[in-house]
C-alpha cells in the first residue's frame, strides 16, 4: 500500500523534492533482440551538469529515453530500475515523471509540430492544465531565456536549424522541469550556432544530463562525464581526467578534445 501523501511507486528513503536521478542495473533489448543497455547504474545529484559520451551505438539515446518513460514501449519491471526524485519510472507515474524530466530530442523536427513558435512552446504547459495567463507567461519567459523574444508568430518550418533547436529548448523549459536531458543538442549546428547554444546551456541551472559527441561542450559545461560503449558504462568521473586520458578515448572510438591538448597542466 502506498503511504498517505505519497505518489505511486515512491521509493522509501529518498524524499520527494531532492530530484536526483537514480538508475540501477538497467538492461534493455530492442524487439529485434539487439542488446542496447547492459546493467547500467548511475546516480546524478540535484544541480549537477553531467556529460554522457560514447561512440555511435553505445546506447546513449536509449538510456535517455528511459529517463522519462519513452522506453520501454510497454513499461515493464525493468522500468522500475529508474527513479526520479525517488519516484519510480512506471506507467502510473509517467505524467509526473514527464513533468519533472524535460527531454530535448536530437532532431528538432521530431519535436516541433505546431504551426507557430508560440503554439509549440505553449503545448507542454497546456498539457499540464495551466491557466492561459500562466501559459502565456511561461511562453514569454522561456523564449526570452533562449533569446528568441519576438519569434512568437514565426512559422516553425521556416526557422533555421539553430532557431528550431532553441524553440525546442524553450518548449522544454516552459514545463519547468527539474532535470533537463539533452540528446546531441549541438548536432547539425554551424560553429556560431554551437557557440550560442553552449552559452545558453551554461546559463540554465537545473540538473542537466547532456549526451553528445561535442566533447568541447562537455569540457566547458560538465565537471563530470560518463563514457558508454556497447551498452555499458566504461568510465565515470571528473571530465578533465577522463577526456584527457587519450588511451581511454581511443579505446572507445573517441578522441581527446582539442581544447585539452593546449590546456595548462594545472587546469588554468
Amino acid at each position: 500500500m502506498t503511504p498517505p501523501g505519497s505518489a505511486p511507486g515512491s521509493a522509501p528513503g529518498n524524499p520527494e523534492g531532492e530530484f536526483t536521478l537514480n538508475v540501477t542495473g538497467l538492461t534493455y533489448s530492442y524487439p529485434d533482440g539487439t542488446s542496447a543497455l547492459r546493467g547500467i547504474s548511475l546516480d546524478i545529484a540535484e544541480g549537477q551538469c553531467v556529460g554522457l559520451v560514447g561512440p555511435n551505438g553505445a546506447g546513449k539515446s536509449t538510456l535517455l529515453w528511459h529517463l522519462n518513460g519513452l522506453l520501454p514501449e510497454e513499461p515493464s519491471r525493468d522500468a522500475s530500475c529508474v527513479q526520479v526524485g525517488g519516484l519510480l519510472v512506471i506507467k502510473a507515474n509517467l505524467p509526473e515523471i514527464r513533468r519533472r524530466v524535460g527531454l530535448l530530442f536530437q532532431d528538432p523536427n521530431d519535436q516541433l509540430f505546431c504551426p507557430t513558435v508560440a503554439e509549440d512552446v505553449a503545448f507542454g504547459p497546456r498539457q499540464l492544465g495551466l491557466s492561459e495567463d500562466e501559459i502565456a507567461r511561461r511562453v514569454t519567459q522561456s523564449l526570452a531565456e533562449v533569446e528568441l523574444t519576438g519569434f512568437e508568430h514565426r512559422a516553425t518550418h521556416r526557422l533555421s536549424s539553430g532557431e528550431k533547436r532553441r524553440v525546442c529548448l524553450a518548449g522544454v523549459l516552459a514545463c519547468d522541469p527539474h532535470i533537463l536531458v539533452l540528446d546531441e543538442p549541438t548536432h547539425s549546428l554551424d560553429p556560431q550556432g554551437r557557440r550560442e547554444l553552449h552559452r545558453l546551456l551554461r546559463q540554465i541551472k537545473v540538473t542537466r544530463l547532456i549526451a553528445t559527441h561535442d566533447l568541447e561542450l562537455v569540457v566547458e559545461l560538465c565537471p563530470r562525464v560518463i563514457v558508454m560503449d556497447h551498452g555499458v558504462i566504461v568510465a565515470d568521473g571528473p571530465t578533465l581526467d577522463i577526456l584527457g586520458d587519450e588511451a581511454l578515448m581511443l579505446k572507445h572510438r573517441l578522441e581527446k578534445p582539442h581544447i585539452l591538448h593546449h590546456r595548462h597542466p594545472h587546469g588554468k
